[in-house]
């Protein structure tokens, strides 16, 4: 990589690989997940989340790149550990705690991955790609305030 436009299309194909691997983890969550207001949000949040690698193919597009994927050994490395811990916690209510902390871990890697795309873009003079990667910026922020809200109103307290 020489150019800004190298990393971001590096980047670009991380996050794409990221979010891959995030819908196809989100769905056992879902099932090992007791509290229904954390099965909705991450139900929500999968539906989001299939709309962001739409998205993301768009702004390959629009940099005249094919949607490629780069391993992305950060997420992979957080959903590995979501999956270890869900296997290993007994007690339903400890486990949506747990589904709570690895879904906001994975969020907050998000939150960094886009806002550092935006800035990029933005950069970059990509400005329709920016919107766009902002867009998805919020959607992730605004899934981390309800997996805080959730457990802050109910799932810690049941995990007590």
């Amino acid at each position: 990589m020489k150019t800004l436009k190298d990393l971001f299309v590096h980047t670009l194909q991380d996050v794409y690989y990221a979010e891959q691997q995030i819908v196809e983890a989100l769905p056992k969550m879902i099932e090992k997940a007791e509290a229904n207001e954390l099965r909705n949000v991450l139900k929500a949040h999968l539906a989001e989340t299939q709309t962001q690698v739409e998205r993301l193919e768009a702004v390959f597009e629009m940099i005249d790149e094919e949607p490629a994927t780069e391993i992305c050994e950060g997420v992979d490395g957080l959903i590995e550990e979501a999956e270890e811990l869900m296997d290993e916690v007994d007690d339903r209510s400890v486990l949506d705690a747990g589904i709570v902390a690895s879904g906001q871990a994975v969020e907050h890697y998000e939150i960094a991955r886009y806002g550092t795309l935006a800035a990029w873009a933005a950069q970059l003079g990509l400005t329709e790609a920016k919107d766009l990667l902002e867009e998805t910026l919020e959607e992730e922020k605004r899934a981390d305030r309800l997996l805080s809200e959730i457990a802050v109103q109910n799932i810690n307290r049941q995990a007590a």
